[in-house]
């Protein structure tokens, strides 16, 4: 047996019927007959009241029989099964796996700190039950271990790797799914349903995050003045073109050339320009 089966069990409530009318019958024996050979039947009212148990909803109960399974009840109400079943109870709720903040090496060696949102539920009880030890510890276990991988095989970032199109920061949708794939896959030995896996908390190690957020910032920053460069450059060229074709000033190239430097001065800078009036000639 590798795999979970249905047991349908007896209902409670005839076998408590049962059990009722034998203490009934115990009682009228010893009472009225007067026959204390009645008595011998009380080891077996108290044999057949330990097969009565409940099964709450999305819950189950794995029965076992001298080491032998028989199967799962998952069906739910009061019920009677045999007495020398052990019930071993697994619940088939959803549950919320919050994992701790590990320090692991992304692809490139940058020390980051990551954490996964889990939701999971038992799928197979045989397996959760009988396959591994602790099936709640094995979610845990493993579920660290695919994080691990998973922050090895990306990037934090493509500042040192320009060629990686993906990365832990960037790619989410896919990187929780490349996660969850990898879960679904380690969890699959105990019988365990992935229903959402994805990344809680993503970040640098303390002892690099200050240096990468300069660097950052630094990206930004010449990200920021290439654009202005460029806008400049454009602003410029547009204004000499129509200064000379309104025939409003002819430059030469020193003239040019001190002119494009200044509008650039003007149009680059980062403080405000105090203007200088020239009463004399450009000379």
């Amino acid at each position: 047996m590798t795999n979970e089966k249905t047991l349908k069990p007896s209902s409670g409530y005839v076998f408590l019927l049962i059990v009722f009318l034998l203490l009934v019958a115990i009682i009228a024996g010893v009472a009225m007959a007067r026959n204390p050979i009645a008595l011998l039947m009380l080891p077996v009212v108290f044999v057949l009241m330990r097969g009565f148990f409940t099964v709450n909803p999305n819950s189950s109960k794995v029965m076992v029989l001298f080491g032998a399974y028989k199967g799962t009840v998952r069906d739910n109400g009061f019920f009677w099964a045999n007495p020398f079943y052990t019930r071993q109870k697994i619940s088939l709720r959803a549950r919320n796996f919050d994992s701790e903040r590990v320090k692991v090496n992304d692809k490139i060696g940058n020390p980051i700190l990551i954490n996964v949102i889990l939701v999971w539920q038992v799928n197979d009880t045989y397996k959760a039950a009988f396959d591994v030890d602790q099936y709640e510890e094995f979610v845990r276990v493993q579920t660290d271990a695919a994080v691990r991988k998973l922050a090895g095989s990306y990037p934090y970032d493509n500042f040192d790797d320009d060629q990686a199109e993906l990365t832990l920061r960037s790619g989410m949708d896919e990187v929780n799914e490349a996660l969850e794939d990898e879960i679904t896959e380690r969890l699959a030995i105990a019988g365990i349903r992935v229903m959402e896996a994805r990344i809680g908390y993503l970040a640098y190690a303390p002892e690099i995050a200050s240096s990468m957020l300069k660097r950052q910032q630094a990206v930004a920053i010449v990200a920021a003045r290439k654009k202005i460069v460029e806008g400049a450059v454009g602003m410029v060229e547009d204004a000499l073109q129509q200064l000379s074709a309104d025939g409003i000033i002819d430059f030469d190239d020193d003239k040019k050339a001190s002119m494009v430097s200044n509008l650039m001065v003007v149009l680059c800078g980062d403080k405000e320009v105090i203007p200088v009036v020239n009463t004399g000639t450009l000379n």
